[in-house]
């Protein structure tokens, strides 16, 4: 008994028909009916009524079909078993990170990635949210850590990482530093400092300043949160950034959650939802580096 020969029962059984069954396995007919034939002889039973136009089944041919079914199915999962621990023996994986990104659990369960795939390239790319969004909906990147507006971007999986409010971080010298509230409108009458267009954060506090039909000055604009604190520092500009951003330069600026920005900011894991072997076996590194605490 060959699974060829199981493959051709099942088409005839559903197709009702070995012409149109023959055409579904792409061989010809005579060569479905000599392969059901031999099938029968090494059975010793016959699986098919054949005194009518419709290929019926007998009795002994209906016991059969779903144990042929399942046998063709285990078939299927056996080399579906072996292609994906082949992919994690040698492949690719293109991981894309947004720029100024310093979520060390990420570096770590690349890490962990590797330790436990050393054959599978790992190819790591800085772009801002916007594109990198673009890269994996075109398939040219695996999963990306970006900074995103939107809960689920269209047709992708989602790992939210974090989720906070925008702050605006100031000298103790700054007028806003004495504020108890800070609205986007107090906001308005200082120069900005914030990330630039295509991050998920610079896209919640715009979004949020169209709303109410303001146009605060963007005077300056970087991509790492160092850089706009440093900034800040200084007194060029109120820096927008997100709360555990802003944690981190606590030591010489004040942060005050923008009262009226309801809408977080997010740090996710996108990934299309058909997936690779290897884009999973990321995902379950993922899960656990950012579960751990830091």
């Amino acid at each position: 008994m060959e699974l060829r020969q199981l493959e051709y029962f099942v088409a005839v059984a559903e197709e009702q028909n070995f012409t149109r069954a023959a055409e579904r396995v792409h061989i010809s007919q005579s060569g479905v009916s000599a392969q059901i034939r031999q099938l029968e002889r090494e059975l010793g039973a016959e699986l098919f009524d054949r005194s009518t136009r419709t290929a019926t089944l007998t009795v002994a041919g209906e016991a059969a079909l779903e144990h042929a079914r399942a046998a063709l199915a285990a078939a299927g999962a056996v080399g579906q078993a072996v292609g994906d621990v082949t992919e994690l023996i040698r492949g690719r994986l293109t991981v894309g990170m947004v720029i100024g990104c310093t979520v060390t659990p990420l570096f770590d369960a690349l890490a962990a990635f590797h330790r436990a795939h050393p054959g599978v390239e790992i190819s790591l790319l800085e772009d801002n949210s916007d594109r990198l969004i673009e890269a994996v909906h075109a398939g040219t990147i695996d999963l990306a850590l970006v900074g995103t507006a939107t809960a689920t971007p269209d047709g992708l999986d989602v790992l939210t990482i974090i989720s906070e409010r925008l702050v605006a971080a100031v000298p103790a010298v700054h007028p806003l530093a004495t504020q108890r509230r800070v609205t986007l409108r107090d906001l308005a009458a200082h120069p900005i400092a914030c990330m630039p267009p295509g991050t998920g954060l610079r896209t919640v506090f715009d979004r949020a300043c169209a709303a109410q039909s303001l146009q605060p000055e963007i005077a300056l604009q970087a991509s790492a949160a160092e850089a706009i604190a440093d900034l800040a520092t200084r007194g060029l500009a109120v820096a927008i950034l997100s709360e555990s951003m802003a944690a981190h330069y606590r030591d010489r600026l004040t942060a005050r959650i923008i009262d009226d920005v309801d809408t977080p900011t997010l740090l996710a894991l996108i990934w299309k939802s058909t997936h690779s072997p290897a884009v999973r076996e990321l995902l379950v590194h993922s899960q656990q580096a950012f579960a751990e605490p830091s």
